[in-house]
């Protein structure tokens, strides 16, 4: 049987002489059926758009190309745009900003040596349900999820959660945190059993009581697909849990690959600039409905600096809410009049703040801190530097909290206690708490649309 061809624009410029345009268009008519193409600029080889006639095809030109490339795009409902075009009508940041746009519309994107895939979401979901995704790891997610679904819960809802993480099981596993005692025992005997233990889901499970489903991924696309995953058979757990709204949690920079009604995506701050608001980060901007910022701490970035990047976040997706948090603990015990190691995940230069906060609310002393959770090596060697000096290890359930941080206090004979990272609001569009509300209605509305 022949091969499928597909249906195709093509992006055409004025640096390049006509008559070899012509010929990459005949090119083109080889292997695909070219409904078009698209003018992006330039003048250096072209007189007026009488030249373009010898094309010998429909030609979609505007005096803004990202305007010309949308048209052309709702005209001929292409399955593929090929990029004929070159430096200088676009450059690195200008081709992505030109396959964020393609790719928002599910439609593939080549050129000579690339090839760009929509991520693919399968509607499987069949109660209401939101995404939250982020920009890169470490930037909060699984803190924001925990957090969405306790004031979901406060508001009247039922939320579950399906997380997929790079240590999820290899059979979708479901954690009824609503019914079940989840303390070190519980987790230690997960670890010991080969398991990962601080898996998101069970993060979720413990800081939100209500079930949860975990999932893996391995890989993760410039897009956000992951490369392998078992999201699918999760989302089909969801179906059948008590609840009235799913979160599927999206893992490092990867999406779900579940077709949702809404998407939340959080940007961190302490994030190079370009991984929000250029690349494929400018992909994830256009396919949410709500930015959380985090890390929007002042040593990272100042009222002006925050002020910028959310003017380039809404010169994206003009409307877009903004919301600005930074993370602050709080221990899922009490610790009062304890001396407590912590261990994180945060960076070192947020060290005192943290220790202030905790001491200050939760009446405790700290005298020992590792950031080194996700380094297992370096995380053992503080925690040795200390010994002797804390009642209580204080941990955030990520990484080697349990078959480090929670093995020890074992070894020890002392008491362990696990940390929540809570998002508060300190700028942008209103609190957290009533955007996430919004989202929810959102996703409920969309649902029953359908």
């Amino acid at each position: 049987m022949p091969s499928k061809r597909d249906k195709v624009i093509a992006l055409i410029d004025g640096e390049h002489y006509l008559p070899v345009i012509a010929a990459a268009l005949d090119k083109v008519r080889e292997d695909h059926d070219l409904l078009g193409a698209v003018f992006i600029g330039g003048t250096e080889k072209i007189t007026d758009d009488a030249d373009l006639s010898m094309l010998n095809c429909h030609i979609e030109k505007d005096d803004d190309p990202f305007r010309a490339l949308e048209n052309a795009l709702e005209k001929f409902e292409p399955e593929l745009v090929i990029d004929l075009s070159d430096e200088p009508i676009v450059g690195y940041q200008e081709r992505f900003e030109l396959i964020s746009q393609v790719l928002l519309k599910g439609i593939s994107y080549m050129g000579p040596d690339f090839r760009f895939e929509p991520p693919t979401f399968h509607d499987i979901a069949k109660k209401p349900s939101f995404a939250i995704i982020g920009t890169g790891k470490r930037i909060g997610k699984t803190a924001v999820s925990a957090f969405a679904c306790r004031e979901l819960k406060t508001a009247g809802l039922k939320p579950c959660v399906v997380a997929m993480g790079r240590g999820g099981p290899s059979e979708p596993e479901i954690i009824l945190g609503d019914k079940i005692e989840i303390d070190s025992e519980y987790l230690l005997e997960i670890s010991r059993s080969g398991k990962h233990a601080a898996s998101d889901y069970f993060e979720d499970a413990l800081l939100s009581r209500i079930p949860t489903v975990g999932c893996r991924r391995c890989g993760g696309g410039m897009a956000g697909k992951p490369y392998i995953s078992n999201v699918e058979r999760g989302a089909e757990l969801a179906n059948d849990l008590d609840s009235n709204i799913v979160i599927f949690e999206g893992s490092g920079a990867s999406l779900p690959p579940i077709y949702v009604d809404a998407r939340v995506v959080i940007c961190g701050v302490n994030q190079p600039i370009e991984y929000i608001v250029g690349y494929l980060g400018r992909y994830r901007l256009l396919i949410s409905d709500l930015v959380v910022l985090t890390n929007c701490e002042e040593d990272v970035a100042t009222a002006q600096e925050l002020e910028s990047i959310t003017e380039k976040i809404r010169q994206i997706k003009p409307g877009l809410k903004i919301v600005q948090t930074v993370f602050r603990p709080k221990p899922t015990m009490d610790i009062s009049n304890e001396k407590v190691f912590f261990t994180t995940t945060a960076p070192a230069w947020v060290s005192k703040r943290l220790v202030d906060f905790l001491e200050e609310n939760y009446k405790c002393e700290v005298v020992g801190v590792s950031h080194h959770l996700s380094n297992r090596k370096k995380l053992r060697e503080d925690i040795e530097e200390k010994m002797g000096k804390f009642t209580l290890v204080l941990t955030e359930l990520k990484a080697a909290a349990v078959d480090v941080s929670t093995e020890v206090t074992v070894e020890l004979g002392i008491k362990v206690a696990y940390c929540d990272n809570i998002p508060v609001t300190v700028g942008g569009d209103g609190e957290l708490v009533d955007a996430l509300v919004s989202i929810a209605d959102l996703s409920n509305e969309r649902f029953g649309s359908k």
